[in-house]
This record gives C-alpha cells, sequence and structure tokens, in this order.
C-alpha cells in the first residue's frame, strides 16, 4: 500500500505523460504485491469448507471497485478540466490507508509461522481464527497436517533457492506452477478486458450507439460482473472448481459467439440495426458468467493447488500470467476490434471453448480438501484429476466434514527415510 501511495500521489501530481506513466508503474508494483498475498493468506486462514466462498468474496469486491470507478469516473467526466482525472486517481489513496490501518490488526499465516519455526505462535493464530481453544481436536489435527506437510515438501524440493521450484520434485511443484499459471491465463484470455476497458467504445464502434448512450449501457453492462461474483461468494465450495470453470468458460464461448453472429449482420439495410442491438443481450450474459466462474475460481484455485514451500514464489508467478496477459489483451484488443470488427470475438470465442477440455483433462478438483490433503493428489502417483475424483468421493462419505482437516493421516517422524512415494502409498 506504500507503493499505492507514492504512485497515485506521483499520477495525481503529473503534468506530463513521463510523470504520469512513472506513477502508473510505482502503483503498479504495490498492486501486483497486494494480489499476490492477499488469496494466498487468506487460502491459508481459511477452513477447507469455506476457503471457497471467502477467498472469492475478495474478488467480489474487484467488481465492487470497478463498478465503482466506472460511475465515479462517468459523474466526473461532467466536471471538465484537470479535476475530471486528478481525483479520481487520488481517491484510491483512501483505500490504501485503510488498509495499512487494518493490516496491524490482522495475524500472520499460522503455516507460515509453523515453516519459520513459531509453532505456538501459529496454534495461537489458529484458536483466535477458529475462536476456540488448543485442546480442540480441529486445532490439533491441524497443527499435525501443517508439520507433516513442511516436512514432506521439505525432503521432496530440497534447496530452497528460487529456481528449486521449478524442479521435477515428487510433489510435482513445476506440475502444479503450470496449472497455477495457466488458470490465470484463462482469467483474462477469454477476452474479459475487451468488456471491461472498452465496452463504450465497442458498443460506439461495432453497436452504433451514440456515445453517452453507450457510456450508460457499458457501465450497466459492467455491473453485471459484479452482480455476478455474488454467487461463488455464497456457494463456489458447493459449486466446484471443476464444474464451475468448465461451465463458465464454455458460456463465455458461446456468448462470444452470438454476438460475433449478431455483428456480422449489422450492415444488413433492412435489420442490421435489430442485429446490432440484439448482440449487447450477450455482452451483459457474457459478464454475468464470467462473475459467476473464470472471475473468482483462477483466485481460489492459485494459493491452494500449490505445496507450501513454493506457495509464496508460485503464487506470484501465476498472478503474473495474470497482469501480463491482462496487459496484451488490453493493448491488442483497439487492434484487432478496428481491423477485425465482429471477427475479433471469434478469436475469445475459441480461446473460451478450448478451456473447457483442458481444465476437464489437467485440473484436478479442489473443493473442500484440506490445504495438505492438495499434496496428496500430486504424490498418490497416476492422474492427480483420477485422484482427486477419489478423494471427493471419499470426502463425501464421511460426516461432519468441517471436523476433519485433514484426509491424509500419517504419523510425523523425523527419523523416516523412507521415499515419499512408499509413505503416500501406506497412506
Amino acid at each position: 500500500m506504500g507503493f499505492v501511495l507514492v504512485g497515485a500521489a506521483l499520477q495525481t501530481s503529473a503534468f506530463n505523460v513521463t510523470h504520469l506513466v512513472i506513477g502508473r508503474v510505482v502503483t503498479g508494483f504495490g498492486t501486483g504485491i497486494k494480489t499476490s498475498t492477499v488469496p494466498m493468506y487468506q487460502a491459508e486462514l481459511c477452513k477447507r469448507e469455506k476457503r471457497g466462498r471467502l477467498v472469492s468474496a475478495e474478488v467480489l469486491f474487484v467488481g465492487v471497485g470497478i463498478v465503482f470507478a466506472y460511475w465515479f469516473d462517468f459523474g466526473m467526466s461532467y466536471a471538465g478540466g484537470a479535476i475530471a482525472w486528478r481525483l479520481p486517481i487520488a481517491f484510491q489513496m483512501l483505500f490504501a490507508l485503510g488498509v495499512i490501518i487494518i493490516v496491524f490488526g490482522i495475524p500472520e499465516s499460522p503455516r507460515w509461522l509453523v515453516n519459520h519455526g513459531r509453532k505456538e505462535e501459529a496454534q495461537e493464530t489458529l484458536c483466535a481464527v477458529y475462536d476456540t481453544n488448543h485442546d480442540d481436536p480441529y486445532i490439533i489435527a491441524e497443527m499435525e497436517a501443517i508439520e507433516r506437510a513442511i516436512a514432506m515438501e521439505g525432503s521432496a524440493t530440497g534447496v530452497q533457492a528460487f529456481t528449486s521450484i521449478f524442479r521435477k520434485d515428487e510433489v510435482r511443484t513445476r506440475y502444479r506452477i503450470l496449472l497455477a499459471w495457466g488458470v490465470q491465463f484463462m482469467n483474462q484470455a477469454g477476452g474479459i478486458n475487451l468488456v471491461v476497458y472498452y465496452i463504450p467504445s465497442v458498443l460506439v464502434q461495432n453497436v452504433g450507439m451514440e456515445a453517452r448512450i453507450a457510456q450508460v449501457v457499458g457501465g450497466c453492462v459492467v455491473m453485471m460482473f459484479m452482480f455476478g461474483s455474488i454467487l461463488p461468494s455464497l456457494a463456489l465450495d458447493r459449486m466446484g472448481r471443476r464444474k464451475t470453470m468448465i461451465t463458465g468458460c464454455a458460456s463465455l464461448g458461446i456468448c462470444m459467439m452470438f454476438i460475433s453472429a449478431l455483428l456480422s449482420k449489422a450492415e444488413d439495410p433492412v435489420h442490421g440495426r435489430s442485429y446490432a442491438s440484439a448482440s449487447v443481450t450477450f455482452f451483459f450474459l457474457y459478464m454475468l458468467f464470467f462473475g459467476m466462474s473464470v472471475n473468482c475460481v483462477p483466485w481460489v484455485y492459485v494459493p491452494e493447488i500449490l505445496p507450501l514451500e513454493a506457495r509464496t514464489k508460485g503464487t506470484a508467478i501465476g498472478i503474473s500470467s495474470n497482469w501480463i496477459w491482462n496487459f496484451t489483451v488490453v493493448m491488442i484488443t483497439p487492434v484487432i476490434i478496428n481491423r477485425l470488427q465482429w471477427k475479433a470475438y471469434l478469436i475469445f470465442m475459441a480461446t473460451n471453448l478450448a478451456f473447457v477440455p483442458i481444465f476437464y483433462f489437467f485440473y484436478p478438483e479442489t473443493s473442500n480438501l484440506g490445504l495438505e490433503d492438495i499434496d496428496f493428489i500430486f504424490t498418490a502417483g497416476g492422474n492427480p484429476v483420477s485422484v482427486a475424483r477419489q478423494m471427493q468421493k471419499e470426502l463425501g462419505s464421511k460426516d461432519n466434514i468441517s471436523r476433519r482437516p485433514s484426509l491424509v493421516q500419517v504419523e510425523p517422524s523425523s527419523q523416516s527415510k523412507e521415499p515419499i512415494a512408499e509413505t503416500v502409498e501406506k497412506v
């Protein structure tokens, strides 16, 4: 948030483009740090049966922020002069200051504490967060699961250097980082920022709306992003990561297909305006479906799919995919819209539909599994998707899952020299 404050101050006081860009870059460092830290922190503090909903709630506020910023900017556009853009940029500093104050009141992650030899502090944190005492079976089991995971991953990954996370170790860290990077690629490559950034321009250029009407309609389209995100924040743990992503990507692909088909008829001399206007319906649906699925799942999936030893670095790498492809889509959209017109939407139709089989065949289900249990998916041998499916069946057959933080119960032994594959086979 310090970076955000400095960067926002530089942008607000800018009197030339270079000054503005430098401020933007500084703010970007703060945004990058925040977005690669908060979902991971939330995932490590949440109970497994609530993790999807709670992390999705943070992503819901991304939608709230976008809607707030859009209408704030729209209102300030009537003011004219430098205040029209300086005030919206400066306003973000209020939120940054609020975060700085709140951070002093929240604890460190218990998994980070255990990993740094501060077991008692970790136990105190778990007791405080879950509002229970040290003798609670859940706290005891959770602490044991964390210690087992650290022992298992430490023996598998060995060296703590940054490059070690790309090694093909026995917890399959490299493969899991690739999954994290890929799911955030899906978040952006489906074309969401074509709509978020450029919907007023699209409505003017492709649909033929008057500029001010396009701004109002564009604001309403963006609000669907926020409304759709409410559902995962209430029910993602029941919806499941795989079903939500597969259904969401398929829906987004179909919306893009209809947008392209309808806009291709916009030149029709008789019904062209009607076809173009009908396409607006699918912009609304696209934003609703995105909020309900692809907006939330990647932010939940990245920190939970990664092993503890690589979670910090791996999350940063996964989130970098989001911002790299965010930048790419934002930069190419004006070019492809101007040159390809309705055909541009076919590109994002294809990417969204391609994500359906990719997620089905390569991404295991992680809903309602403890973070430490997810290691077992990748160490049990065989296809992680099949292993996760079997674990979900086992989980579904148990009662009172909120009292069972780990499916994988292994007696910890500091003297054990068995290979991790043999240990998992015994489990």
